[in-house]
Order: C-alpha cells, then structure tokens, then sequence
C-alpha cells in the first residue's frame, strides 16, 4: 500500500505504539522524560551526522522511530491524570468517609430514570487544591433545581470508585471511564448542594449558553420537541435528551453514525460556509480572509458540539484541506489523516481508545482508497443516477472497512445499511443547510417560520423512514461473536483482497491467499480452544440466582422457573454466550447440590433446606437464607463461600464477618462481581 510509504504514516504508527506501550504498562513519568531527553540527543547527534556523512541516513531513521515512540509514550504518560500528584486519587482516605468536594460542572451527560448527570471538575477537596475530573450523580426530585454548565457547587459525601463490570463479558463502564480520566463518581441530593453565586464564565460556559438559547428560541416557536432533540444531536453534537427508542431504531436502521458529528456534518458545514464567503473577492487578502473565517468558524462549530472525538478529528482535518486550498496545493488526504491523527493524539491521546475515533479514522481510511476502486466499476452519464452511485459506493466503502471493528464491539450488523444511506444522505444534506441556517437566526433570537417548519417536517420523515427500515428485523444479524484474532485477520484478508483486486498481480494473490488460510487457521484455533474450555460461573444477579456451566461451547444454565423460561431475552446469558462462541443446550432448575469437576457445591436458599451431612467445599447463599451461619459453617466446613447478590446488604456484612473470624475465603458477587469455580 502507498499509504505506508509514506514516512508520516510509519512515525505515526510509532507514536501510537508508545501510547500503547504506556497505556498498559503504566510508566513512572521521571524515567520516561529522562528517556525522553537521552534519545532526542542521540537523535540530533544523529541529524547532524547524517548530514555530514550518509553512512548515518540508517542510524537517523532508527533514532527517528525511537524518537517518535518516547513521544507517545511521554504523551500518554503526561496526559493521565491519575500521574499527578494533585489528583484526588492520591488524597488520604478519599473513598472511606465524607469529603467537602469544590466542583465546577464541565458537561451535561444523558440523564437515567433517577439521576441527571454531569462531568465536573475537581477544584479542592476539605479546603486543599485537588485536581481530577469526576462522574456527578444529582439525584432528580419533585422540584426542579436548574445547574448550568460551570457552576461552582460545593457538597459534602462520598466519593465511589467507578465499579468494575459485575458479569463475564459485559459492557466495561469502569475501563470506558477511566478512558477519558473519570475514576470515581459521586452521589449528592439536589438539597445537599450550595451553588456558588459566581460562575466561571469560561468558553465551556458561554457553548453552553450559546447552546441553551437556540433550544430555548426553538422551543419557543413551537418547534416539535422530538424533531428538535434529534436537530441538536445532529448539528450540535447533544444527544443527552434523544428519546432511547430513536437512537436503537438508527443503530438497527445502520444510521446511528449521523446522530454523532462526525466528518459527514463538517463537510456540508464546509461547503456551505464557502458558499456563504462567495464575495469574497479571490485576491490574495481576501483569499486568507476566508481561510480565517472557515478555520474559525469550524473552531466554533467544534467547540459548540462539545469536542467530541468525532467532532475534533472532523474539525482538524477539514481545517488542514481548507489551508491546502488557500496554499493553491492539492492536498494529499493520506497526509491530511495523518496529520490531523498526530496533531490530536498529541493533545488526547485518550481519543485513541475511543470505540468513535477508532470507526471514524477507519470509515474515512477505506472511502478514500477503496471508494475510488468501487465507482470506477461504473461511471453512469446520468448526474442523479451517478449521484446516488456515489453514495451507494461510499456507504459499502466505509461499511466493508468498519465492519470487523463494528462487529467486535457491537456484536450486530444491520443488514439494510446501504437502503439507510441511500435515503437518509440526501435529507441530511437538507437538514445540515437548513439547521445551521436556522440555528443561527435562533442563536440572535429569531427563527424564520418557513426554514424552521422544514426543517421540522425533514427530520420527522427521516425519522419514520429510519423506523421502518429499523422495523424489518429480520434483516439485522445479531449476536455475532469475533475474538481479537478473527479481528486481525479479517483485516488482513480484507485489505490483502482490496489490493489483489486493485493490482492483478501474483504476488498480490498470494498475499490474500495466505490471509484468508490465516483466517482460517484463527477460526480452527478459536474453535480448539472453546472446545477445551470448561467453567462454573456464579453470576451476579440481583433479583434471581443463576449459575453457568461451560463444557466447550455448550452452556448449562441453573435458575429459577421464571429465569429458564424467559432465558432467550436474558441479556446476561447472551453477551455470555456470544463473546464466548457458545449456545444454550439445558436449562436445569435450581437444586441444593451441584457437582461440577470434583466440587460439591451446596446451594442454600431462602427456604433454608438442605441435606445436614452435604460437607460441601463451595457454599452459595441466595435470597436471604435466615440461619446461624455461625453455626453453619462449623458443621459444614466449606472451603468457601460464595454470596450473590440476591442476599440483603446486612446479611452479607454480618456473614463476611463471620467467615474473617474463621478463616474461610468469602466471595460476594455484589462487592466483587462473578465468581468462576475452578476444577479440583
């Protein structure tokens, strides 16, 4: 691939190697900087003989890698702020008792039934400077108490470390958080809070306000509510107050990408500001006037839709084609993902492992080099027909090069994609011309009836067509199951085919026959080792007890009448039996003895029979069993025991006790999520 030969594209693969590098393995920040500066001295040393004499070129280009590797790591390693030695995670005693916390609220976030909730700032903790970015839970009551963004609040509680995922292959909010450098949340009642009458009017702040006063003229002029939440997410990026039936119907419908800004949204931006700047006269001056105009205006256009990873990497790269056009240069677009990949990665490099960012870069990657392969199969003379060619080419373009990476995380595929562009393309090309033209006339408090009132009856159609595509359900392919090999080597064999098929050649051929064997082989590996898997999970589930049984890939589920015969919408048991390759063979109800791999497990529940003499070497309790554990465990003798999370709060304190007192092992799922029972 040309794009590889590039010597940007093999620095930026190094740089991201050292973010990697640094993200698990945690460098302490003085060894990395003193790393840091030894090889930058090599490297100029380096320079400068290379320049002297070209037996160096080699030793250049190594120090040059190495170089670009310390930087990500450098990068990586400054950017967590856990690092820093202000960061409430270092102060004493911050997650056993109650703290006096200064907060400034920096985001609203997508509220649930019982809390609104809110990214904040760490100001100080009991009057000390803190530092550190924390999840704000605001309990919601029967009075409305309004908080805007950059309030400056002060409340008294307790700060919860994030918890970790509770069930086998769930979704990993702590992980998800501690991506973007939130590592605990906090609990307060509306009533608890003192606001602070002075309000950091910082550029968070007045978005913020921007924002609120176009919805607030919006919703004067009686401008749908459901059509205006889904005209925010759209053209400003907010989709906190989106209806959750909407955003499933876009994600079944293949069209969930256009409710988040993305490159798509900056281009129509793009052209329409240009379109505007017209006039402009084309001299040189008036050239860098509209250069400055559109690089501030999508500056603008980034922060107001909240710097999203989406928006940032949008943004960069468009303002990088825009100053390309001003320098009269074509402007090569694998440079400009290049460039605006490091420039961004530079300043959050937490972006790399954002599920959005990973898509997006891959969706515009695979447009730019394959979508070109795909239109040239047929050029139709019809402008309307070449029109939605084009589309068509560049929904299969970015859907072909998502699709592993989509599959892996989401574990769906929606089958009517290419129908979804076909149709909603157009519109958003409507919907983006007329909102931003409408949300500027309401930013000065005035919404034209006409454009707003299309704009309205737009987003209405698009929605029902989006619902019904969402509706055929039979066309979305579910519960998918990719490993991390079957990821890589479906992107080999996808970009190895691409490239047989772009150069006929033999070599090319081979390339693709051997990453479609490695495929193969990844496949019969996955398959040997599920086969030679075996395991008993003790889930945590509130409200019922269930137990999984593995052999290979067929799972035994135990549980209670009304668990085993809803089992096919226990989104518990189906993220298990998809991340691991497997299906449901038997169901068994729940009984005092199990044996599993030379283990006799007991199973005590709220009835509190069971046989006296089981002396078993795991105990499970489930549903409150009322008995003298005391007296329990010493005529058992259990090796272990195990709580789940059906037990009251008390008990299990009172238990865990016991067992500390007795030096038996005890595991409680509430606490510690899952326990995985190993063969004896």
């Amino acid at each position: 691939m040309k794009v590889f030969q590039f010597p940007l594209a093999r620095i930026t693969l190094v740089f991201i190697a050292g973010i990697l590098l640094a993200y698990f393995l945690k460098p302490i920040l003085p060894i990395v900087l003193i790393v840091l500066f030894v090889i930058a001295i090599v490297f100029l040393t380096s320079f400068y003989l290379s320049k002297a004499n070209r037996k160096y070129q080699l030793l250049f280009g190594v120090t040059a890698f190495l170089l670009a590797f310390s930087v990500g790591v450098t990068t990586q390693t400054l950017h967590t702020d856990s690092n820093r030695k202000n960061n409430y995670t270092h102060y004493k005693n911050i997650f056993d008792k109650k703290h006096s916390f200064t907060l400034t609220l920096r985001e609203k976030l997508k509220s649930t039934i019982y809390n609104d909730r809110y990214i904040a700032i760490i100001n100080s903790i009991d009057n000390q400077k803190a530092t550190g970015r924390i999840l704000l839970n605001i309990n919601k009551d029967s009075l409305k108490h309004s908080f805007i963004i950059s309030n400056q609040i002060k409340v008294n509680a307790i700060l919860n470390k994030n918890t970790p995922q509770k069930n086998p292959n769930q979704f990993d909010y702590q992980k998800y958080l501690e991506n973007k450098q939130i590592y605990a949340q906090l609990y307060a009642e509306p009533n608890d809070i003192q606001v602070s009458p002075e309000i950091s009017k910082d550029i968070w702040y007045y978005t913020a306000e921007f924002r609120t006063r176009i919805i607030q003229n919006l919703q004067k002029s009686k401008f749908n509510n459901k059509e205006l939440n889904v005209a925010v997410a759209l053209i400003m990026g907010q989709q906190q107050d989106i209806d959750n039936d909407i955003i499933q119907d876009y994600q079944y419908a293949g069209a969930v990408h256009i409710l988040s800004v993305s490159g798509l949204h900056i281009g129509c931006i793009l052209l329409f500001i240009t379109y505007l700047l017209k006039p402009f006269p084309n001299t040189r001056k008036g050239a860098f006037i509209k250069l400055l105009i559109i690089l501030v205006s999508l500056f603008l256009f980034g922060v107001l839709a909240g710097l999203a990873p989406s928006v940032v990497r949008s943004v960069t790269m468009f303002s990088f084609v825009a100053i390309g056009q001003f320098l009269k240069r074509s402007v090569n677009i694998y440079h400009t993902l290049l460039v605006s990949i490091l420039l961004i990665l530079l300043f959050e490099p937490s972006f790399l492992f954002d599920v959005g960012f990973q898509l997006s870069y891959i969706a515009l990657f695979f447009i730019v080099w394959l979508q070109p392969l795909m239109a040239n199969l047929w050029q139709p003379k019809n402008k309307i027909i070449n029109y939605f060619w084009d589309i068509l080419t560049i929904s299969f373009a970015a859907q072909i090069g998502t699709l592993p990476l989509s599959i892996y995380y989401f574990h769906q595929f929606p089958g009517l994609f290419f129908v979804t562009n076909i149709i909603v393309i157009p519109f958003l090309s409507i919907i983006m011309g007329l909102g931003c033209l409408v949300m500027i006339f309401a930013s000065f408090n005035w919404v034209p009836f006409y454009p707003a009132k299309i704009l309205e009856i737009s987003i209405y159609y698009m929605d029902k067509i989006i619902g019904y595509i969402a509706s055929l359900q039979q066309f979305i392919i579910k519960d998918i199951p990719l490993n991390t090999s079957l990821l890589i080597s479906s992107y080999l064999v996808i970009i190895t085919v691409i490239i047989a098929f772009q150069y006929k050649n033999f070599k090319s051929l081979i390339c693709a026959l051997i990453a479609i064997i490695t495929l193969q082989l990844s496949a019969f590996y996955t398959k040997w080792e599920i086969q030679n898997q075996t395991e008993f999970i003790v889930l945590n589930s509130s409200k019922n007890t269930q137990l999984l049984e593995r052999s290979g890939n067929n799972v035994k589920l135990y549980a209670n009448d009304s668990i085993l015969k809803n089992s096919e919408s226990n989104k518990l048991l189906a993220s298990y039996l998809t991340v691991n390759f497997c299906t449901l063979k038997e169901k068994a109800k729940l009984t005092n003895l199990i044996f599993y791999k030379g283990n006799k497990i007991l199973l005590i529940d709220s009835s509190t029979v069971f046989p006296k003499n089981a002396h078993p070497n795991i105990l499970i309790l489930t549903q409150s069993p009322k008995i003298n554990f005391d007296r329990l465990l010493q005529a058992l003798k259990p090796k272990m025991v195990i709580v789940d999370a059906s037990n009251y709060k008390s008990f299990q304190k009172k238990w865990k006790a016991t067992c500390s007192q007795q030096k038996i092992p005890f595991h409680a799922t509430r606490e510690k999520g899952f326990y995985v029972v190993s063969p004896k």
